[in-house]
């Protein structure tokens, strides 16, 4: 089934934007469920954003607004816009798939999705 590959990361100043992305098999990207999590030191993992096959997309409050997900089926790959980036924003983030749940920000843990990539790091300076 391989595991998601994500790119994109980078450094950004407050304000800026920046765009991730999440390559993955056919297979995985198919699943009902993909997602976007991101992990900052000392901090917990929060689930960002995820989108379903059904085309259902969710956001963590903290995003709304500023991040946009969205998939490109020709590339089986699932995007993150990041726009009017904050410095809380910085952390690893963690593409995720195969979450047997309907994508809903009730699921969104990161327990719930068999399969997770290395991350990509992104940083936000003030």
């Amino acid at each position: 089934q391989g595991q998601p590959v994500e790119s994109g990361g980078g450094s950004a100043q407050a304000g800026g934007s920046l765009r991730l992305s999440c390559a993955t098999s056919t297979y995985l990207y198919n699943s009902p469920c993909m997602a976007w999590f991101r992990q900052a030191p000392g901090k917990g993992t929060e689930g960002v954003a995820a989108i379903g096959r059904d085309g259902r997309i969710t956001y963590a409050d903290s995003v709304k607004g500023r991040f946009t997900i969205s998939r490109d089926d020709a590339k089986n790959t699932v995007y993150l816009e990041m726009n009017i980036l904050k410095p809380e924003d910085a952390a690893m983030y963690v593409c995720a798939a195969d979450s047997p749940f309907a994508c809903t920000i009730d699921t969104l843990t990161i327990l719930n999705f068999a399969y997770r990539g290395q991350g990509t790091q992104v940083t936000v300076s003030s």
